[in-house]
This record gives C-alpha cells, structure tokens and sequence, in this order.
C-alpha cells in the first residue's frame, strides 16, 4: 500500500516502486503519483491536485495532449509558499517611478519603500538586500534575496556569476542591518511556464530520457522499456507590501568580492535583479528568477 503522507497516489497492477527510489521520488516530486488509464481525465486530475496545493496560482501543469495512450506514470510535485514581512511595507508611501528595462526603454512601476535599516551588503558590482519573514510555529527562517548589479544592464554578467561560481549564493548575504538612504524596491508579480526535458539534457541529465532510464526505479519485466519523455514546470510569485506569495509545480511524464559596509547604503531596484527565496537554517533554496520588467506578470 502506497503512503504519500495523506496525499493519493495510484499505481497499475504489475509495477512496483523500488522501496528506496521511492523515498527519493517523493522527496524530489513530492507526493502524487499516478497511473495512467484515461489521459483527459489523469490530465485533469493531476491539473486540480495542483491547482488545489498551490492555492489556484498554478492552473493545467500538463498541457493538452501531454498524456496518451503509452504514458505508465506521472510523478508531479508542488511547492506553495506565502510570506509576510518582519517589516510591512506602509502601503501609503508606496509610489509609481521609473524602471529602466534592458532594452534602454523604462516603464513605470510602483515601488516601495521604508526609512528602516534594512540588511544590505555591498560588493564589487552589485549590491544585496535581505528581508526576512516572519517565522512560523516551527524553526525555519525564511527570507528573500535581491541580488543588483550598479550597472543598469548588468542582470546578465551578474546570473553567470551566480551560476558559475561555487558558494556564490552563501558567500553573498548581507547579515546585518544598516541605515538606508535611497532604498526603493518595486511591486512585482510573474508567472512562467517550459517544457524542462531540453534543458536538463543539456546539463548532462540523460539517463532518465534514454529507453532504460527507469530500470532501477521500477521493478517490473517492462521497467526496461519506461523513459522520462517530458517535464513540465510552471511557476509563480508576487511580491507587495505584506509580503510574497509564491508557488511552483513540475510534472514528468514518463513513457514506453566584498567591501566594508558604509554607515549608510542606496538600494533602489529601478532595473533588472535577480531574486532568491531561501530557507535559512538549511539554506535551500525555494525559488529563483529573474525581473526583467516588474509589469510583465
């Protein structure tokens, strides 16, 4: 009997899970696992769960057409996150202003602002604030990261640092408070969606796509002949004056340099950053994206 921690799962006669490669299936793809009979109504089905744990924000994971006749299983997760600020935003002082795209263009934005010290850190070619949320009942710690580059179309040379260099993530957080001078961060609300099996073939994962991905996994006389054809991902976030409410889903079909802080930093977010949310105590990582221009939701 399969047990996904209160969440369902199904799996058709004659396939079974190996015992440790399960706990790794659910761990990474969470907690539905289903088997496929009739491909609309699965489809729907894996579309309302996740519709259901992201709290609506997340609508048809798996596009039409996705799951057919051939599709054994379906691992899909679900990530939801919200979060309040320590520190509110005052909603009042929150005022429209420019932001300049990577283009050279700008759009106006609302952005918001705060004469509170905030954590920021200063480095050679971009800046970090940190706003923490508020913790829960248990002992975790959340907080959101803004990662700017000074130069206003530095969002490029700024990722490729951050996803070559090793530790970059840790070695670059701002962990104490300073006073702000200029300190404007905008409003922001987006959403995105890919089909992710490209992708992670050209990071070397292969095994998984080829014709005997799955061996090791299923323990069946036809395990030999199951393969990962698709990955869906899809996710969501905003960020106001209370705080920011996130949510990410993916589903896999499976077929036959830091200077000394000044007493008092600007932080004003008019172009393109990067942003993380992470869990401090374990500093895993929840989501990471990129704003290009805060109105394109």
């Amino acid at each position: 009997m399969l047990n996904l921690d209160g969440d369902f799962g199904f799996l058709e006669r004659g396939y079974r899970i190996s015992d440790v490669e399960f706990e790794f299936s659910v761990s990474v793809f969470c907690s539905l696992l289903l088997m496929v009979r009739k491909a609309a109504e699965v489809t729907k089905e894996v579309n309302l769960w996740v519709e259901k744990e992201t709290s609506g924000l997340i609508k048809e994971l798996l596009p039409s057409g996705s799951v057919d006749s051939s599709t054994r299983l379906i691992f899909a997760n679900a990530v939801y996150f919200k979060g309040v600020w320590i520190d509110k935003f005052d909603a009042s002082k929150t005022k429209d202003d420019k932001f300049f795209l990577l283009n050279g263009s700008s759009v106006q934005v609302p952005f918001m602002t705060s004469k509170k010290k905030q954590y920021i850190r200063e480095f050679s070619g971009f800046k970090v604030l940190g706003l923490p949320y508020k913790q829960g009942a248990d002992d975790r710690k959340f907080s959101m990261y803004f990662f700017l580059p000074d130069a206003k179309n530095g969002l490029p040379a700024l990722v490729e640092k951050f996803g070559s260099e090793s530790g970059f993530l840790e070695n670059h957080l701002p962990y104490r408070r300073v006073k702000v001078g200029a300190f404007r961060i905008p409003k922001f609300k987006m959403s995105f969606g890919f089909e992710a099996s490209e992708v992670l073939k050209g990071l070397g994962l292969v095994l998984p796509f080829s014709g005997n991905g799955l061996t090791e996994m299923v323990d069946s006389s036809v395990g030999q002949n199951l393969h990962v054809s698709s990955i869906f991902q899809k996710s969501f976030i905003e960020v106001n004056e209370e705080g920011t409410e996130a949510a990410a889903a993916t589903a896999a079909v499976v077929m036959l340099k830091s200077y000394q802080m000044e007493d008092e930093l600007d932080f004003v977010a008019d172009h393109p950053f990067l942003f993380v949310v992470r869990e401090d105590t374990t500093g895993v990582p929840l989501f990471i994206g990129q704003i290009h221009n805060p109105l394109s939701g």
